[in-house]
């Protein structure tokens, strides 16, 4: 495995926070909200070994610059501003919940700006879905509270996401979740609000699906969103919403045989 290093990329959104390793075809991974490049930590150092990999802090989130605007339109700018700011004419680009979610917005706009799309676990937002989201609690919302009960909240709301064993992941969640805690769901409202159906079609970007086989928020939509997009869906069990935590060797995989044939065996 080689090492992670992490910079900040200079843009006209303000300074975008990154972690890479490795060098080779260059792939870029997104990361659900509110979390930040740490959830491809143990992504990173495999995938490194064959491609140049990196791994962003959406605008607005981790240590990248803040903006007062919380859209997958300006979070995908802030992915294209990178690209300019790297002189990346073309990338892999992978995603996961919200982060696939921006990736297909890139994708829409310019499919020549990417070689291969990957999204994992993206929901598929219809007006059903806009309905049903209306009528439930805010998804990680907590109120900041003077004794710190809100951090044990925080620690409780996602305790069932991940298994016995994996507290270490769970408190990176809970740190990433801290820094944006005062808009913790707005990323969700953004993911909710986001005209997917006029996007889908302008896709031309050969893609992948990837989901965890327990992920029962995002597994139900990925049949539709094979249909819509005309394209493979790959099912990895053993995880479920932390599929790029829980199963990093095969998540890592699955992405690496797509998007760089012959370089997928970790």
């Amino acid at each position: 495995m080689t090492s992670v290093r992490r910079r900040y990329v200079d843009t006209w959104l303000g300074q975008m926070h990154l972690a890479e390793c490795g060098s080779g075809p260059p792939v870029l991974f997104l990361h659900q909200t509110p979390r930040s490049w740490t959830e491809y930590i143990r992504v990173l150092p495999i995938a490194g070994g064959h491609a140049h990999a990196m791994a962003l802090d959406t605008l607005g989130f981790g240590q990248s610059a803040r903006t007062g605007e919380f859209s997958i339109e300006r979070f995908a700018d802030g992915v294209e501003a990178v690209l300019d700011a790297l002189g990346l004419s073309q990338v892999a680009l992978v995603g996961h919940h919200t982060g696939a979610v921006i990736a297909l917005e890139v994708a829409a706009r310019d499919p020549s700006r990417l070689s291969a799309l990957v999204l994992s676990a993206m929901p598929h937002v219809t007006p059903g879905r806009r309905e049903r989201m209306r009528g439930r609690p805010p998804v990680d919302h907590v109120q900041p509270a003077p004794d710190g009960a809100h951090v044990t909240e925080l620690w409780r709301q996602r305790r069932g996401f991940y298994d016995a064993g994996q507290e270490a992941d769970l408190t990176r969640f809970v740190i990433d979740a801290l820094q944006v805690v005062d808009r913790l769901q707005d990323g969700h409202a953004a993911v909710n609000a986001y005209e997917m159906a006029s996007r889908l079609p302008l896709v031309r970007t050969p893609t992948l699906l990837v989901c965890g086989a327990d992920d029962a928020y995002s597994l139900p939509d990925q049949p539709a969103l094979a249909e819509a997009l005309g394209c493979e869906l790959k099912v990895i069990g053993g995880a479920g919403v932390c599929l790029p935590e829980q199963r990093p060797d095969a998540f890592t995989e699955a992405v690496l045989s797509f998007v760089a044939p012959g370089k997928g065996s970790t």
